[in-house]
């Protein structure tokens, strides 16, 4: 039996995936670049610093800005993104996950939150679950963001679990290989095509529940 459930955030939990899209959208203007969703898609489980990094290059600005200029667009997105925020409630948790954390505190198995959010406990804590989690992985302190492999490492640390006897759930495709890459048993949210075909998925939340993260676990 598994010993801990390291969740990603955005897209598992909930979805804060539009409003990182306006707070991203309205920097880029700003500075003078387009993005639309379909390129927000590659921007999806990385870290504030690579998506904006993301950013300038697609606009070919890569080496306009001084460290100082750069970590200030950092901060005004954040700012940004932060005042949107303030609306999510209990009601924008995903369906089944509260009974999964529920569930997952009942039989004594650690439960972590592995997200590149470094807004990840204002998020818990409006949508009333922080009390569920464990530890949370501080996205400020790893070395390298995903598909590097240090979040989930350090998620499972965290609550000092191996991880050979740790569950990953994720959305995105870099947080996938983040999971694999850490030795963690990975759990997509998700389409085949976009995740790979080689992991067990859902294609929704309200399918991810104790019996059947155990049933994969028992399959692995």
């Amino acid at each position: 039996m598994f010993q801990a459930v390291l969740f990603d955030l955005d897209g598992v939990i909930t979805d804060t995936a539009e409003y990182h899209f306006l707070a991203w959208e309205k920097l880029a203007k700003k500075i003078g670049i387009e993005i639309d969703r379909e390129f927000n898609e590659n921007l999806k489980g990385v870290s504030r610093e690579e998506s904006l990094r993301r950013i300038l290059e697609h606009g070919g600005k890569a080496n306009d800005y001084t460290p100082e200029e750069f970590a200030a667009m950092a901060k005004l997105k954040n700012d940004n993104y932060v005042e949107m925020i303030q609306a999510v409630s209990p009601k924008d948790v995903y369906p089944g996950i509260l009974q999964l954390l529920q569930d997952l505190r009942g039989q004594g198995i650690k439960i972590a939150l592995a997200s590149a959010s470094k807004n990840g406990p204002f998020l818990l804590k409006q949508m009333q679950i922080t009390e569920y989690f464990d530890a949370i992985a501080d996205p400020a302190k790893v070395v390298a963001s995903k598909p590097a492999p240090d979040i989930f490492i350090a998620a499972a640390e965290g609550v000092g679990v191996d991880v050979s006897q740790a569950i990953g759930i994720e959305d995105a495709y870099s947080g996938i290989a983040a999971i694999k890459a850490a030795n963690v048993l990975p759990i997509g949210v998700g389409k085949a095509e976009v995740l790979g075909s080689d992991i067990a998925l859902v294609s929704d939340t309200s399918q991810l529940t104790l019996d059947f993260l155990i049933e994969v676990w028992d399959n692995q």
